[in-house]
């Protein structure tokens, strides 16, 4: 995988660029002007990114993720990852068929939901999964392969499913390995 030179991201005109951000010379970016991107962000081959996103330090993007923020916006807190061939979506139109759908009908005759999602500190997304417009994924939140997510979930918890269901309560050890590693980070720099 070849990445981006810094040079080459500075000219994008990211809102912000934060330090070590590795981004595939494969991945489309939109609307970079809107992006903030934190420390330690990784965004690998054929990833799309497009409208209003906040992605903070050490957050991984697999191959082929779609990240579409449009107008609301999508935040990904600290340490959150999306797995390859994941979607995530502040807009949908309104499948009912009471009105028109797609980008090239004009507003005025369709209805989109439009609303932001939060992807929280340490929450991670598996392969192939979904996530709707006004969903937040609280702290810790791991998401099982192939789900799809419709409503916001509990902190520390594990989903899966169509539509996604706690199983079961997530554990909180990687809490210990997450300040050893700031630490280690605070001291190199002091060194």
């Amino acid at each position: 995988m070849s990445y981006l030179s810094r040079p080459v991201l500075e000219a994008m005109g990211f809102k912000a660029l934060g330090t070590n951000v590795l981004i595939s010379d494969k991945a489309n970016i939109y609307n970079a002007d809107q992006i903030a991107l934190g420390d330690n962000v990784r965004i690998d081959d054929f990833c799309v990114l497009s409208g209003k996103l906040s992605i903070g330090r050490n957050v991984h993007l697999a191959v082929f993720v779609n990240l579409a923020g449009g107008e609301e916006g999508v935040m990904m807190d600290d340490f959150s990852g999306l797995a390859y061939g994941c979607h995530v979506f502040t807009q949908s139109d309104d499948y009912s068929g009471r009105t028109m759908t797609n980008p090239t009908v004009p507003d005025e005759f369709k209805s989109e939901t439009k609303a932001r999602i939060v992807i929280g500190r340490h929450s991670i997304v598996g392969t192939s999964s979904i996530i709707l417009p006004g969903v937040m994924l609280a702290e810790g939140t791991a998401v099982g392969a192939m789900t799809m997510v419709t409503k916001s979930t509990d902190p520390w918890s594990i989903y899966f499913g169509v539509p996604a269901r706690k199983v079961k309560d997530r554990k909180k050890d990687l809490l210990e390995l997450e300040a050893r590693y700031l630490a280690s980070e605070n001291g190199a720099l002091h060194a």
